[in-house]
């Protein structure tokens, strides 16, 4: 009997001491502010709303990227400001701390250009 109960001891604390089950859920901000390159200029976004995995220290989300994107124009004639809001799209992966992210954007049509989605690198820093 002793070793019965010596057994259930053992099986409780295994169970008490497993990781924490991988949760799923969706949020309007995570705390984290990224600077990358896009398409020949350069975007600093924070995280907006996304749907995210978390599993211990890494946690994966694929969201809208409220963004200030920098990019100077060069064409004749009016020019838009280097410095534009824009919203985008993509993933972010986040390892304890520092954040990866691959964001695209929608560069809108021009007189020399179809419009087309542009993808993007970044590094970023999770705040919480």
């Amino acid at each position: 009997m002793k070793r019965l109960y010596a057994g259930g001891i053992f099986i409780s604390f295994l169970c008490l001491s497993q990781e924490t089950k991988p949760e799923i859920k969706a949020s309007f901000f995570d705390g984290i502010a990224v600077a990358g390159y896009a398409y020949h200029g350069a975007f600093v976004n924070f995280t907006g709303p996304n749907i995210s995995f978390k599993k211990k220290d890494l946690k994966v989300m694929v969201g809208m990227l409220p963004s200030l994107r920098i990019k100077e124009d060069r064409s004749e004639g009016t020019r838009n400001s280097p410095v534009m809001p824009t919203l985008g799209a993509g993933a972010t992966i986040v390892y304890k701390k520092l954040a990866l992210q691959v964001p695209v954007y929608y560069n809108a049509k021009t007189s020399s250009a179809n419009g087309a989605w542009k993808a993007g690198i970044g590094l970023g820093y999770c705040f919480r």
